[in-house]
């Protein structure tokens, strides 16, 4: 049963969100993903949130470039956290999508994270510490990701060399 549902406009998009998959994969966490317009497939797009929620989906990330309003539909549909990834996809360099899924009015609320591949990887890692809070087995993963990190990023020099 997946605990996290994906969610993108164009198939296009997919590549980009690899990264949000293996994140995904690396922490034990169940997901799925779909292609769904938010402008072109509405009724698919309501039906397919309240099927998501009732079958266990506890968070909803969103991917979207452009005017990029499949994050705030989204969060318009669910109670659910909503983790939005803006997407280059046109002449602006993706800052459209990015204020896109940034403004969003008070009370649909979308923790938005980097534009592209970077942050579909941080929505993944976002996911799992969202979810760790009621997960103690995400969290031990979640915090055994994080030591690792630490110890490839520490560096020892020896003053004497």
């Amino acid at each position: 049963m997946p605990t996290v549902a994906v969610l993108c406009g164009s198939r296009s998009d997919l590549p980009t969100l690899k990264g949000c998959f293996d994140v995904l994969d690396s922490y034990g966490i169940g997901w799925e993903a779909s292609v769904i317009s938010a402008h072109r497939q509405a009724d698919a797009l309501h039906a397919y949130v309240s099927e998501a929620e009732d079958n266990g989906v506890q968070l909803f990330i969103g991917a979207a470039g452009l005017a990029a309003h499949l994050p705030g539909v989204l969060a318009s549909l669910t109670a659910k956290p909503v983790i939005g990834v803006p997407l280059d996809g046109g002449a602006l360099g993706a800052a459209d999508a990015l204020y896109a899924v940034v403004q969003m009015p008070p009370g649909v609320p979308v923790a938005t994270v980097a534009i592209g591949s970077a942050g579909a990887k941080n929505a993944g890692h976002l996911a799992a510490r969202i979810l760790a809070l009621a997960d103690p087995a995400v969290a031990e993963r979640v915090a055994a990701f994080r030591d690792d990190q630490a110890g490839r990023a520490e560096l020892r020099i020896d003053p004497r060399a």
